[in-house]
């Protein structure tokens, strides 16, 4: 099945219990916080139903899936697919930052190692299978949370003031397991189907009731949404505010209020060792942040046509230090793109499947959560007053005397006051305003902490082949 927006929008309204500003949601669909947020979403949907050669594949079983759920056999089957993400991620310009095919990355990841969860449970093995199939053939929206609340960051989930502040099993039958207690970050859970529960950071012993791994539908009985605070609700016209008007992913924390688990949607259970081995024993981790990264490419193609004409608007486009500076800017942004190649170019075949290069990944992860909080400051230094300096909203333009002025003092060598101001309102919704802080938070910070980046790069780097050049050097001379 390949969905059309409109079905996925119709099955949101399924009674998911959202609270925001104090209140429940009636209707994520229709709600003044999320409504267009979730009309960008169905966006999608439609995109793959109109161009199902590039965004869709032919599944072993028969039929065609979303490209999202590709499992890839060849390196060229790796580029198709990214070709197709690269394509979704144009319609957002990389603002959704978990749009479908995130976490749809890291269940296609997992069952590209079902060995691994066959030796630890086959039972358990069995239900990721099946998940992986469902979620596949229904085109599953599926958000994540994989990160206990912050709390007492200095003592482990089982020894927190609450045993139930991070969620933990509190029961289990023969029907399956009982959740009881918060995770996050669920970005995007409002508008997405279904979520992944588990958890990436290393456990302890004595936090065995929080090593699981399951997947359930977002209107589950007793699981309960807490939005941050809307951005969108706070943009309520597009001109004044495009990207936050459209594509607030509204990220939310989890609470588990004795949510029933069925056994057929659990794929670990108790196990610290198998919570890890899921992500980096498998290829998950490895394809979930490949695909972060093929979204970070796109967004940084998108941020450079806003850099460009940022000169260009303020006639400086010749001025040698801001080619300079736009230089800079462009080199690095295609350092991403080509960390992107070098992961499909250096892949590995991995049984029946071609994974990305492990390290190539890692090393990007590590390089751009220092990078990008650099390259907004360098845009927005750049564009100088011009991202202030602007109309107090799109009303200004109705009222003929202000208008007659905006036409005065909003000049530019290469466009109109209405053009120059539309394209400086996107570029502060980009850099500057509050939904674009939050992206250079989220930049920073998806991947983990800036040590576990490093950390990864640190394990996953040839340094045997460093240190045979080293040696055979230290060979060819002597005293």
């Amino acid at each position: 099945m390949i969905k059309t927006g409109s079905q996925h929008i119709a099955g949101l309204n399924d009674g998911r219990a959202v609270y925001i500003d104090g209140e429940r949601a009636a209707d994520v669909t229709t709600h003044p916080a999320f409504r267009n947020a979730v009309a960008s979403v169905g966006k999608l949907f439609d995109f793959a139903q109109a161009n199902q050669e590039l965004m869709t594949f032919e599944t072993p079983e028969g039929g065609r899936a979303n490209r999202i759920w590709q499992l890839p056999f060849s390196y060229e089957d790796l580029k198709q697919r990214r070709q197709g993400l690269e394509a979704w991620t144009e319609l957002h310009g990389g603002f959704l930052g978990r749009a479908p095919d995130h976490v749809a990355s890291c269940i296609a990841g997992m069952y590209m190692g079902l060995e691994v969860f066959e030796a630890y449970d086959p039972k358990r093995a069995g239900a990721l299978a099946d998940y992986y199939k469902y979620a596949r053939d229904n085109d599953l929206y599926l958000t994540y949370v994989i990160i206990n609340p912050q709390a007492d960051r200095s003592k482990s989930a089982a020894q927190q003031q609450d045993p139930f502040l991070s969620a933990g099993v509190v029961d289990r039958d023969a029907e399956g397991l009982t959740i009881r207690g918060a995770k996050m970050l669920a970005t995007g859970g409002i508008m997405a189907d279904e979520v992944l529960v588990t958890c990436i950071q290393p456990l302890q012993p004595g936090d065995e009731k929080y090593a699981f791994s399951f997947a359930i539908p977002m209107n589950t009985k007793g699981l309960k949404v807490m939005s941050r605070k809307s951005y969108e609700a706070s943009a309520p016209d597009v001109f004044d505010n495009p990207l936050a008007s459209r594509f607030d992913e509204n990220d939310a924390v989890l609470f588990f209020d004795d949510v029933k688990v069925p056994w057929d949607r659990v794929f670990v259970v108790d196990s610290l060792e198998m919570c890890q081995k899921q992500f980096h024993a498998t290829p998950a981790h490895v394809y979930q942040n490949y695909q972060a990264m093929i979204r970070l490419s796109v967004k940084l193609r998108f941020l450079m046509g806003i850099a460009r004409r940022t000169a260009e608007m303020n006639g400086i486009i010749g001025f040698p230090q801001v080619r300079d500076t736009l230089g800079q800017l462009c080199a690095e942004a295609d350092m991403v793109d080509a960390f992107v190649h070098a992961m499909e170019a250096k892949g590995t075949q991995r049984g029946a499947y071609f994974v990305p290069d492990r390290h190539s990944l890692y090393a990007a992860q590590a390089l751009t959560q220092q990078m990008y909080p650099r390259l907004v400051t360098a845009m927005r230094d750049l564009a100088g007053g011009g991202l202030i300096m602007l109309p107090s909203s799109v009303k200004d333009f109705a009222n003929p005397e202000i208008a007659s002025i905006i036409e005065k003092t909003q000049q530019s060598p290469v466009a109109g006051a209405q053009e120059r101001v539309k394209f400086f309102k996107l570029a502060w919704d980009a850099l500057g305003s509050e939904f674009a802080s939050r992206h250079t938070q989220y930049e920073m910070f998806y991947a983990g902490a800036t040590f576990v980046t490093k950390g990864h790069s640190f394990r996953t780097y040839d340094w045997d082949r460093s240190a045979g050049i080293l040696d055979r050097m230290l060979a060819s001379y002597s005293l």
